[in-house]
């Protein structure tokens, strides 16, 4: 049996997941707003979110598991993060089966997380999420892509996002887009990308 990365409170992942045997997990556009409603119901108290991308058949996050439960203020452990996550993904699933009459499971076994332990990776991790749209031909240009974090970052309306922090990691906002313009190479960050992923 594969072992499953803890997720440790402090620590930043890299965190994904599919459709069971590649089912598309977001159907219409009300969806993926109910899934980021759900999201930040169960996750965001207890993970800050720097970067998100909902496609059609699976996603991408990357978080930082915080030390405390935002809600509860209680320390949280890695069992109690995991269920914060496995807690966002019933709920879902249980909507989606009702919403279109099906049953079963609506995703793979266990969602996938990769920790990010080098914070030299976190810029080039953001630009691969948001540019995921684009690599598995959802849309021509990545920047066209609704459900994805990329324009958060370029815009100035409210967002429980750290905008001004992950901005700083790309030292600002217009090299931000410029360093999303570019295609370079993935190679640095191959072991946070799961196999089928990339």
């Amino acid at each position: 049996m594969q072992s499953v990365t803890p997720l440790e409170p402090g620590h930043a992942y890299h965190i994904y997941n599919r459709g069971n045997n590649g089912e598309n997990i977001f159907v219409e556009p009300r969806n993926y707003r109910y899934f980021l409603h759900l999201y930040a119901k169960h996750v965001e108290p207890i993970a800050t979110t720097y970067a998100f991308c909902l496609l059609r058949n699976h996603f991408h996050l990357f978080v930082r598991i915080c030390e405390t439960d935002g809600a509860s203020g209680k320390l949280l452990d890695s069992c109690s993060a995991r269920q914060h996550f496995a807690n966002l993904f019933n709920a879902y699933a249980k909507a989606i089966n009702k919403a279109y009459q099906r049953s079963g499971s609506l995703f793979q076994e266990h969602f996938g997380r990769i920790e990010v332990t080098s914070e030299t990776y976190f810029a080039i991790l953001i630009r691969y999420i948001h540019r995921n749209p684009q690599k598995h031909g959802f849309v021509t240009d990545f920047r066209d892509y609704p459900y994805s974090s990329y324009h958060v970052f370029l815009g100035d309306r409210p967002t429980r996002l750290p905008r001004a922090e992950v901005l700083e990691w790309f030292g600002n906002r217009t090299r931000f887009a410029r360093l999303h313009d570019t295609d370079d190479e993935m190679q640095p960050i191959a072991h946070l990308i799961a196999e089928g992923f990339d």
